[in-house]
């Protein structure tokens, strides 16, 4: 009896061992594990951020400005000390590689005191072809742009003539709502197949009126909020009766920046097409004008 009992002290004992040894392992593992899987998460939006704030300056022909900008970013995440490479190919996508050691508190019992935690992110830009906070203005697609040249637009009061640049009725007629929208951009959101029809009447007016504002409005185009830069829609023809464009048909968009206030004389504005990325989405189908969206790949 005396040796059943010793045996069966010295098993369960055994067994106690084991078991703890197993728990303490499991511990380690849960508390580790939540560590790596937080330093994990920051650590991809912060990538994230960068490679988007990044991404928006690829139109730009300066890798440096965009090197400069992500670790901005990543310097206001308080992960710049991660950074291990920024890999910019101009007009297409920013790629940030991050690595970050991480200290391991159970899991050192085992002989691991620290875990590197990688992460990438990869952003790139595509065609806007779907854009809120558009301008009543519009360019046809068979014009060939130039970016950085100077364009004339011309108002036309009478209404838009085919092969020039067209006045639209993004808020329906009257002179009152055209002058607001051309101000601050139209509400609601417009898309490449949409219809629209052009507008009508004496606009040069509140043309006029709205450029001066807008040409005041800030000196730098490529501030990111400047509202002299305007998204405008590029159209193809859809109803021409008369001489005159009735309707016109949504394929892509396009950036203006403003340079000058309007020639009342003209009826004319004057400014440059940009290539610039915005807020918007992307459409495989809308024709590539400028106007561009920035999102992260997989």
């Amino acid at each position: 009896m005396k040796r059943f009992f010793k045996n069966e002290s010295a098993s369960a004992t055994f067994l106690v061992t084991i078991s703890f040894t197993g728990l303490l392992a499991l511990t380690g593992l849960v508390v580790d594990g939540g560590l790596l899987y937080s330093t994990h998460s920051h650590l991809q939006k912060s990538a994230n951020a960068a490679a988007l704030s990044g991404g928006q300056e690829l139109t730009r022909d300066d890798e440096v400005i965009i090197e400069n900008i992500v670790e901005e970013t990543l310097d206001h995440h308080e992960e710049l000390d991660s950074l291990m490479d920024t890999i910019v190919v101009l007009d297409e996508r920013v790629t940030v590689n991050l690595k970050k050691p991480t200290d391991t508190t159970f899991m050192r019992l085992f002989g691991i005191d620290s875990i590197d935690v990688n992460v990438k992110a990869t952003a790139r830009i595509g065609q806007m072809g779907r854009a809120m906070g558009a301008a009543p203005l519009g360019i046809d697609e068979s014009v060939e742009l130039n970016y950085g040249e100077e364009y004339t637009l011309k108002v036309d009061e009478d209404g838009v003539e085919a092969g020039n640049f067209g006045v639209l009725a993004l808020d329906g007629p009257g002179s009152k709502t055209y002058k607001e929208t051309l101000i601050s951009g139209f509400d609601e959101m417009l898309e490449v197949g949409n219809v629209i029809d052009t507008q009508t009447g004496n606009i040069a007016g509140p043309t006029e009126e709205a450029t001066d504002i807008l040409v005041n409005s800030c000196d730098d185009m490529y501030e990111r909020d400047c509202p002299r830069v305007l998204l405008v829609p590029v159209y193809k023809p859809h109803d021409y009766d008369q001489n005159q464009m009735k309707q016109v048909e949504i394929t892509g968009f396009a950036y203006f920046y403003l340079t000058e206030p309007m020639d009342g004389d003209t009826k004319e504005i004057k400014g440059q097409f940009l290539e610039r990325t915005g807020s918007g989405h992307e459409l495989d189908e809308a024709v590539e004008r400028g106007a561009f969206i920035v999102r992260l790949t997989d």
